[in-house]
């Protein structure tokens, strides 16, 4: 193997790629739709692969830099260097007495500086932009991952483990609740799951947008996150220390779940 082969593979290994993400999400919507049919939790997974699908675009895309923003900063550096060129040609001339007078050399110099601070003003502006665009594209589909992890978290809000445990009390206005306690543990893990998935999905944003903003908006998703599913772990924990022989056959049933 060369070295440009092995730096490649190291940089694979230590970057989060979008494809396995994509891929475990897609794994995860064939285990809910298999162990749920029809449950709503269904089509929210179905969601977040639309969402994974753009995120994987819109991270190749942010790899890309934009040439013709790139060109037009070359041409306004090529501006400035022309604009010094020619000032400094002009001032030699008036200092040395070819042509002009004094009012005339303090014109020339008010003239140059004005369009040099006018140039590096479109220049700054011209950088910006690229990564100005970069960041409302990303903060787009973020806000979306956002709302997602909502979603799901009203997905899990009625799935209250005390009911599974002693099914009993129940009003005329109480929520459904076919689950027993191993269903339940399943459909909660895979909330968590989701969730977890969500999160990764808003990390691939920063690996190559090199943005505050951005990276702000990526660790409230993940602080929202680890948040909402420490509510559910709280659920499934309770679920597994509800009883001994449950507990057993949530952990069989469980093994045989993971595929």
């Amino acid at each position: 193997m060369s070295p440009s082969d092995s730096d490649e593979s190291t940089r694979g290994r230590g970057a989060l790629r979008s494809e396995p993400v994509r891929a475990t999400i897609i794994r995860l919507r064939a285990r809910i739709d298999t162990r749920f049919p029809g449950a709503g939790l269904t089509q929210v997974a179905t969601e977040l692969i639309e969402l994974a699908e753009e995120t994987e675009r819109e991270v190749e895309r942010s790899r890309k830099p934009i040439w013709w923003l790139r060109t037009l900063v070359v041409a306004a550096v090529v501006g400035v260097m022309v604009t010094v060129g020619f000032a400094a040609t002009q001032l030699t001339r008036l200092a040395a007495g070819a042509s002009g007078s004094l009012p005339e050399l303090v014109q020339a110099t008010d003239a140059a500086i004005n369009e040099l601070i006018l140039l590096s003003i479109v220049i700054a502006f011209l950088v910006s932009t690229e990564t100005r665009l970069k960041r409302r594209r990303a903060l787009r589909l973020l806000h979306r991952l956002r709302g997602l992890a909502h979603v799901v978290d009203m997905h899990q809000l009625t799935k209250d483990p005390e009911f599974a445990l002693r099914p009993s009390g129940a009003t005329a206005s109480s929520p459904a609740r076919s689950h027993n306690r191993f269903e339940l543990t399943r459909y909660l893990d895979y909330c968590s799951e989701m969730l977890a998935l969500t999160s990764k999905l808003a990390a691939l944003h920063m690996q190559h947008v090199q943005d505050g903003v951005v990276l702000g908006a990526v660790n409230e998703i993940e602080a929202l996150v680890t948040g909402l599913s420490a509510k559910i772990w709280q659920k499934i924990m309770i679920l597994q220390m509800g009883g001994g022989a449950g507990t057993a056959a949530s952990g069989a049933g469980a093994a045989g779940d993971a595929r």
